[in-house]
Parts: structure tokens; C-alpha cells; sequence
């Protein structure tokens, strides 16, 4: 009777050690995935959103995504306008190749994600009836796994963010929430680069229309020195040549200046 009960103690120690062990590597493991998270927010705070470009910041916010979800192999991003796909990139030529089918096809978790504003998780694509022919598709090139994130902003989604795996059944629950957590700060940085890069087409949109005001309202006055005729006259011989020409407005006021200047470097040169 002792012998059992001294060998049922030993077997309990070793469980519990055992046990203990286990747990041990599980923290270790939660403690590398929030060093993880925290390093990549970190980098997604340092971003400079009017230092680079917009398709460059995404694939930066896209890559820090990998480096944070544990069991990433790549990560792809979308900028929605006007709720339509606008600029797509993604961090490594696999995850290109997946989102290529995903758009070509109209069905994939980004698309889900963004249209729902949820989380989408899937460890077996091949076999996920939410999407049969894009599961099918992207498992022939060996990615099983995806959670897909939408980028929320009080505006609305903005976005939203795949990261793969080729393995399947990469990512849990701990996998999602990490993401959740990183996709909050994410929105934001990618809200704000789609302001700044809207911004800068309009001012860039502004400044060509001063601009081919400024050539117009030249060729205008050099039309005038050359007929006598008014303002209102000019812009009509003006309007005229265009349509002759077939070319724009601009275009043909600006062979009516570059001719003018022409002549007055040639008689300078004569003088």
C-alpha cells in the first residue's frame, strides 16, 4: 500500500511538474508576443506620415502587422475611397499573388472584413465555404491561413489588412486579438496618410489649374499685342486654333508663348 501511494505521489509530482512546465513555456510565449506588439507599436508611432509616400507607408504599417501576429509569414493592406479597393500593397510577393485573386474574383476575408467591419479568421482557406474559389485558388499556392482586420476610424473603414500563413490553422484566438490591438493605431496612421496623400493631389490639381490659367491668360496678351483686338476677342481666336488644332487650350497656348519667346531671344541675339 505504501509503494502505491509513494509511486501515485511521484506520478503526481511529475505532473505537476509537467503541468508547471507548460505553463511556464505558454507565458514565455504570451510574454514574446506582447514584446512583439509592443515593438511594432512602437515603430507605428515613429512613422512620419508626410515623409514618404502613401503606397510606402502602408507597406511599412503592413509589415510592422507581420512582425506583431505571431505565425505571419506576410501581410497585405487595402485603402478603401469611396468604399472601393484604392491603393493595394503588400509586403512580400506570395501575399501579392493571393490578394491579385482575392480582387480578380470579388470574394476573400479582406473583402468580408472590410464590408462587415469584423475580424475574419480562417485556418483552413481550402476548405472555408465563405469563400470556395478564392480558397481554392490561394491553398494551391500553399497559404492555409489568414486573419483579416478591418481599419476602423470614427469615420468609418478606412481599410482593411490580411496577414497569411502558409501553414494551416496558424493563427488562435491570441493571434486575433493581437491583431484587434494592433489595428486600432493602424487605422489611424492609415487615415492620416489618406488625408495627407488627398491633400497633396488637390493642391498638386490647383497648382496645374493656376498654372495653365497663367499660360492661357499669356498667349491671351500675346494675341492682343499681335491683332489689336480685345481680351474677349484673343481668347476666342485662342479657343479657335484649339479646336483646329485639335489639341487642348493649354497646349496651344503654350506653342503661342514658347513661339514668342523664341522670337524674342532670336531678335535679342540680332540687337
Amino acid at each position: 500500500m505504501a509503494t502505491v501511494t509513494a509511486m501515485r505521489t511521484r506520478t503526481e509530482a511529475q505532473m505537476t511538474a509537467q503541468d508547471l512546465s507548460n505553463h511556464e513555456d505558454q507565458h514565455s510565449s504570451s510574454d514574446d508576443d506582447g514584446e512583439a506588439l509592443r515593438a511594432s507599436l512602437l515603430e507605428l508611432s515613429r512613422l512620419g506620415t508626410n515623409r514618404m509616400g502613401l503606397e510606402d507607408l502602408l507597406t511599412r504599417v503592413a509589415g510592422y502587422a507581420v512582425k506583431a501576429i505571431p505565425g505571419a509569414h506576410g501581410s497585405g493592406l487595402t485603402l478603401l475611397e469611396n468604399d472601393r479597393p484604392n491603393t493595394i500593397v503588400s509586403t512580400t510577393a506570395f501575399v501579392r499573388k493571393v490578394d491579385d485573386i482575392q480582387y480578380s474574383i470579388g470574394e476573400g476575408p479582406c473583402i468580408t472584413a472590410a464590408r462587415e467591419g469584423q475580424t475574419v479568421l480562417s485556418g483552413s482557406l481550402g476548405a472555408d465555404p465563405r469563400w470556395p474559389r478564392f480558397g481554392g485558388a490561394v491553398a494551391r499556392l500553399g497559404v492555409h491561413s489568414v486573419v483579416s482586420l478591418p481599419l476602423i476610424t470614427p469615420d468609418g473603414v478606412v481599410g482593411a489588412m490580411n496577414v497569411y500563413a502558409h501553414p494551416k490553422h496558424a493563427f488562435d484566438d491570441r493571434a486575433a486579438e493581437i491583431g484587434e490591438i494592433f489595428a486600432v493605431p493602424a487605422a489611424v496612421a492609415v487615415q492620416n496618410a489618406q488625408v495627407l496623400a488627398q491633400t497633396q493631389r488637390l493642391a498638386a490639381r490647383l497648382q496645374a489649374a493656376l498654372d495653365t490659367r497663367g499660360i492661357i491668360d499669356r498667349a491671351v496678351g500675346i494675341l492682343m499685342s499681335r491683332t489689336g483686338g480685345t481680351e474677349h476677342e484673343a481668347l476666342d481666336r485662342l479657343r479657335a486654333l484649339s479646336q483646329q488644332e485639335h489639341h487642348k487650350l493649354s497646349e496651344v497656348a503654350r506653342q503661342i508663348v514658347d513661339e514668342a519667346v523664341r522670337r524674342a531671344q532670336a531678335r535679342h541675339r540680332e540687337a
